[in-house]
């Protein structure tokens, strides 16, 4: 077995180290189209960025308002407001699942962002009674509101079809469930 020299050893470590800051500097020079095209492909309008704000907003707070149903299903003594939750839950459901449809469509991933409806599921857990039926009806009310006023900022702000027909086929619903909730609410004082 022959060794190889110092120096030639040497030499190609250095030759060696050559082509590789050859190769890595001209793997890190990108192509105006393709750096044209990798702007294009993350970069959102603002129409789209107002659409995954809503899809993610709605979903959010569809499963705020099916998880205090539930609770309500399970502690209310009162049987209208037993029906008035289950009527509420599988409302939210549909919704819940249209939206999550329509955002898996759109490549919009629906993560929980804002968990402060959970300080109202503690409320609710907490409560008892007749103390109880008031604490739900009264989350129920501010969150059927703040999801009508969800729908109604959508309608204003685009003019995405589907999303649309979802708004003009759940609004109605919605405003029922919250007059509902409002005269149930208003029996129970």
């Amino acid at each position: 077995m022959k060794a190889i020299s110092p120096l030639k050893a040497s030499i190609f470590k250095v030759f060696f180290f050559l082509v590789m800051i050859l190769c890595i500097t001209s793997c890190r020079k990108i192509n105006p189209i393709e750096n044209s095209l990798r702007n294009q492909a993350f970069s959102m309008t603002e129409k789209e960025e107002t659409e995954a704000f809503f899809f993610i907003k709605t979903a959010n707070a569809s499963k705020s308002i099916i998880s205090k149903s539930q609770i309500a299903q399970q502690k209310s003594s009162d049987a209208i407001v037993q029906e008035l939750s289950k009527r509420i839950e599988i409302q939210e459901n549909l919704i819940l699942d249209e939206i999550t449809k329509m955002a898996t469509v759109k490549l919009i991933v629906i993560t929980e962002i804002n968990a402060t409806h959970k300080r109202d599921l503690y409320n609710l857990i907490d409560a008892n009674g007749t103390e109880f039926n008031d604490v739900y009806l009264n989350t129920m009310k501010d969150a059927l509101n703040s999801q009508i006023e969800l729908f109604e900022t959508i309608s204003r702000e685009t003019n995405d079809k589907t999303i649309l027909e979802i708004v003009l086929r759940y609004l109605p619903e919605q405003y029922k469930l919250l007059r509902e909730t409002e005269r149930i609410r208003i029996q129970n004082v």
